[in-house]
Formats: C-alpha cells, structure tokens, sequence
C-alpha cells in the first residue's frame, strides 16, 4: 500500500471542490433560486397611502417640536384594504442577506460532498476489498451529524432566548416527553422492537473491556447496562426537543401543501412524505414486517420470502428512497411555506379595525426573512436521517445488494456441510481433488449396495 491511500486521496480531492467548486455550483442555492418558488413582496408606504384614499404627506413648521425634531406619528390603513400582493422569483441576490442562510448552504453543500465521498468509498471497498484500512466515510457522515446537531441546537437556543411567548416552555415539554417515551421504548424486549441494543452493549462492553486489560487495568466494564440505556434516554430526549419545532412546522406545510395542490398524485405523494416516519419506524417492529415476512404463515408451512440479510438490506433502501421523496417535494412545502403571506393579508380583510402601515409591513416581510430557517428545519432531520441509515450500512456490516445476497444464501443452507468441508483447503484443485474422491467413494459404496440387492432378489 502507498504512502497516500485511495481514501486519503478521495478526502483531499473533495476538499478541494468543496472550496473551488461549491461557491459557484451550489445545491442549496439550486433548491431555492431555480425559478421554482415565488415569495410575496410587502407593499410599500406610497402604495399603501394611495389605497387608502391619503395625500403624500407633507411636512411644515407646526410638526417640528422644540428639540428640532419632526414628530412621525404611524400611518393607520384600514384592515379591509383592498389589497393584492406582488410575487417575485427567488434569486440569488434575495437570499443571500437572509438569516441563516451561510448555515443552510453549508449544511446542504457538505451533505452532498460526504454522500459522493461515501459512494466513492463504497465502491473503493467493493472492488479492492482492502482489510486493513479504516473506512474513511465514517468520519464524513459523523460530521455531517455533527454539523446537523449543531445547527439544531442553535435554532432551539432562539426559542429559549424569547421572553414573552412560549416556545421555551414547548422544548422542555417535548424534551420531557421523549425522554420518558425513550425509557418506555428501552424496557421493551428484542422480541418486538429490533433495535440491538443488547448485542450492541454486549460487544461494546467486551471491546472495552479487552482494551483495558492490554493496558494492565482490570474492570468489569465502563459502565453499566442502567446507564447505558440512561444515556440513550437522555440523548433521544435532547434530539427530541431540537426536533419538536422542525416537526410542527412540517405538520403545517403539509396542511398548506396539500390545500393548494391540485393534481392527486401530487397529494399521494404528500401524504406518503408526512407518514415516511411512520412507516420507517414499523420497519423495525417484529411483529409487523419481519416476522411476517421471514416467517409467513402460508397454509401448514411456513416459507421465508426472503433472508434476514436481504430484509435488512431492504430496509435501508426503503429509507434511502423515502429520504429522496422528501428532497422532491421540498419545493411544495417551501412554497407552502412563502403562501402564508397572502394568506395572512387575506385573514387580515376578514377583520374590522385599522392597522399601521409598518406592522402590515412587517407581517408579510418576516414570512420571507425566514426562509432559510424553515429550510434548515426541513433539511437537518433529512440529513441526519440519511447519514445514519449510511452509518448503519457500513457499521452494521449489511449489502447494498438485495438478490445477490438471497441467492448466495439458498446454496449455504440447502448445504449446511459443504462449507465445513472446503473452508480448510488451501486452493481450487485440492478442493477439486476431495470431491471427485468422495463422488468416487459414494459411486462405489452404492454399487455395492446395489449387487446385493440383486443378489438377494435373484
């Protein structure tokens, strides 16, 4: 092996296209300036005065006060103002000054660098086979969980920055929440939530404890299974909590979506979107996918319809094609989104009263200002979602392949034998060797059986 592995190489060479190429070919500036989504400009004081019926307002000596300043009362409009909004593409030069947007474009952009990295290594591993060598996309889809977790964490830190309403009270709530839901999942046995833990805690517990007996420490483990699954509790209830605000807003869009589709396939698409969690989260309960499907019930038998290697394989498709589904119709929510402006204004016709030229402003400029926030929590339960499923398919040893694996499992179970003869030769033609040698003693064992039956019949 070289002084500078493929990986290495691999590393290095994404690197550099993340910082020449990505600042003029962006992903994330694609999914919101190509043309496809229309935000509502706020009206301007001018036009607002002019659909009141008012003057430009002018100024004189009786307005000034005694400090010298000139004293600018608010302009009223009348709520029921007839009132129609301009629409604009998004471009480039409207999302740039957008808050968060640096941290939208950098989590997209380097999303999709470590899922090239990972496909890269995948195929590296899958034609050069190396054995020694540590599976570098590892680290890139760590990071990429880390960048998520990060940017999470300072969407929340927001809501509990807010004194008047009560988003603070809502974390700790759903943190409380999922907290207690992740110690009634954890008491649930391996019989109907297939989740590992305890295989997991095994191994770990044994690869721990090895390590420290060679460096002359004896212990019975670093911690114990209690609190194991306490730190798993306390981890899934912070999750939770960064996840609570992402959840609610996608439960809204989905409900502005679906208002404003027209075609039905649109809508199915939709509705398979919002239940995708759902769905990946049956996929690892027994009871309801894999024992019906390892173990069917098809009259006195029971056949499998497929192997257990292969039902795990197609679990991580499943995610990976529900994770695409939810990149597809992000302009259907995005644009949900940027409707709540006109909405707003339309809610607002319905009302009696007056309102002030700078609060209307106001409310149909924030839905805009916005924009990157709403597509930060719609893209980071996205990315981490993929790049654990990534994790689980390298760490947990599975295939991308669904049929080569089910056909390379029949042959080792129909005979169980075989391998146990052939896995201590050395080469093909010993192999060779000790099979026209068994054919040739069981050829002549059977002719023998078969003269005596002959014998005995004569």
């Amino acid at each position: 092996m070289g002084v500078i592995g493929v990986q290495l190489v691999v590393t290095m060479v994404m690197a550099s296209v993340i910082q020449k190429v990505i600042p003029h070919y962006s992903l994330a500036r694609w999914l919101l300036c190509n043309g496809s989504l229309r935000w509502y400009q706020h009206p301007t004081e001018e036009e607002l005065r002019a659909l009141a019926g008012k003057q430009p307002k002018v100024r004189s000596k009786k307005d000034r006060k005694y400090n010298g300043h000139i004293e600018n009362k608010p302009l009223t409009v009348p709520k029921d103002l007839d009132l129609r909004l301009e629409t604009k593409s998004v471009a480039e030069v409207d999302v740039l000054a957008l808050h968060y947007f640096p941290e939208y474009q950098w989590l997209v952009d380097f999303t999709v660098a470590a899922t090239i990295v990972y496909i890269v290594t995948e195929a590296y591993y899958s034609w050069m086979k190396p054995s020694h060598e540590m599976n570098i996309s590892i680290v890139w889809s760590l990071l990429v969980l880390a960048f998520a977790i990060k940017i999470l964490f300072s969407l929340t830190t927001h809501y509990f920055k807010l004194e008047d309403g009560g988003e603070r009270s809502v974390c700790v709530t759903f943190g409380f929440f999922f907290f207690v839901k992740a110690m009634a999942i954890l008491i649930v046995t391996e019989n109907y939530l297939e989740f590992g833990l305890e295989t997991g805690f095994t191994n770990f517990s044994d690869g721990a404890i090895q390590f420290l007996e060679k460096q002359g420490l004896d212990s019975q483990g670093p911690v114990s299974k209690l609190s194991f699954k306490l730190l798993l509790a306390v981890l899934c209830s912070f999750i939770g909590a960064f996840l609570t605000f992402p959840g609610l807003r996608l439960a809204q869009m989905h409900l502005d979506a679906l208002n404003s589709a027209t075609e039905k396939s649109t809508q199915i698409l939709l509705h398979l979107n919002f239940l995708a969690p759902l769905l990946m989260v049956l996929l690892w309960v027994k009871p309801i996918t894999k024992d019906y499907i390892m173990n069917p019930t098809m009259g006195k038998e029971s056949v499998p319809l497929m192997t257990e290697a292969s039902f795990d394989t197609l679990r991580l498709w499943i995610i990976i094609l529900l994770c695409t589904l939810r990149l597809a119709v992000m302009r259907h929510h995005l644009q949900a989104y940027l409707n709540v402006a006109h909405k707003c204004v339309e809610q607002m016709k319905k009302e009696a009263g007056r309102i002030s030229t700078v609060e209307l402003q106001k409310m149909v400029a924030r839905v805009f200002y916005y924009l990157c926030v709403i597509a930060l929590q719609y893209v980071a339960p996205l990315v981490m979602l993929l790049h654990s499923t990534l994790l689980l398919k390298t760490l947990g040893n599975h295939s991308w392949g669904i049929l080569q694996e089910s056909e390379s499992n029949i042959p080792e179970e129909s005979t169980p034998h075989s391998n146990s003869v052939y896995s201590d030769l050395p080469g093909a033609s010993e192999k060779m060797k000790v099979t026209v040698a068994e054919i040739t003693g069981e050829y002549c064992s059977n002719r023998h059986l078969f003269d005596n039956d002959r014998l005995i019949q004569s």
